[in-house]
């Protein structure tokens, strides 16, 4: 489902500043100008923006979608490697020499984004200092981010990196309530599911977490903190690799 950005009113740029995080930070004219190169776009759960080795064709800026960022490995294992809510974009790597996408984009939230045409969004990089300035913020961070995920998945207990996984999915969408499978958790972290069963019913026999059908409810937030291993603390908002360090 397609729809076009009603741009009629952008001239009170305040009501789609609350909507994307990353163009909410460019000035006013920037902005303006952006967002009149985008369309609104509805996304669905489990649709695939892009593959490994495809040509990406559009940037995407969520509003209130949620889209995770899958390492492929023989074609079928995966791993997750970053999730992209409305503080982010994807696709990012088009204006940094990279046509093709390294990483699966796999939609876990249905909602809303802005998409934009690769082609006009290296043509505004090339010469809109502001954006520049904030797509290498931006990338370094979500590097940084993957590289720690990559650590934490091969040092750190199941139990530990499933909650890091969920404080992750609540910061991003904001809510203490949300939808994840098991079958899509175990892609996510890389195991099988008979793993994510174990680990998601040890925090639920603590009380930190409900869990019924795919419906995730954090109970105790602090609680999941303790448990998750010390990568949250860096990858969070406001950690030493977190993305609030690309607005300051």
């Amino acid at each position: 489902m397609t729809l076009t950005l009603d741009t009629a009113h952008r001239s009170n740029p305040s009501p789609q500043r609350s909507g994307n995080r990353l163009l909410a930070s460019l000035p006013d004219e920037d902005l303006d100008h952006i967002q009149s190169l985008c369309e609104l776009v509805e996304v669905d759960v489990g649709q695939a923006l892009f593959e490994p080795g495809q040509q990406i064709q559009h940037i995407y800026f969520p509003i209130d979608a949620l889209v995770s960022l899958l390492g492929v490995a023989d074609g079928r294992m995966t791993l997750e490697v970053g999730a992209v809510g409305r503080e982010g974009m994807i696709g990012a790597s088009v204006a940094l020499g990279h046509q093709q996408a390294q990483v699966r984009a796999l939609v876990q939230r249905s909602g809303h984004c802005l998409r934009m045409e690769a082609s006009d969004f290296c043509g505004e990089f090339a010469h809109m200092e502001s954006l520049q300035h904030l797509l290498h913020r931006y990338t370094d961070t979500l590097l940084a981010q993957a590289i720690q995920i990559a650590v934490c998945s091969r040092f750190h207990v199941l139990e530990a990196r499933l909650a890091r996984s969920l404080l992750i999915t609540r910061d991003r969408l904001q809510s203490e309530k949300f939808h994840m499978t098991h079958e899509f958790l175990a892609h996510a972290l890389g195991v099988r599911r008979v793993g994510v069963t174990k680990a998601a019913s040890a925090l639920q026999q603590q009380k930190l977490i409900s869990y019924s059908r795919g419906n995730i409810e954090i109970l105790d937030s602090a609680g999941l903190e303790a448990v998750s291993c010390r990568c949250y603390e860096l990858v969070k908002d406001s950690g030493s690799i977190g993305m609030g360090s690309v607005f300051l």
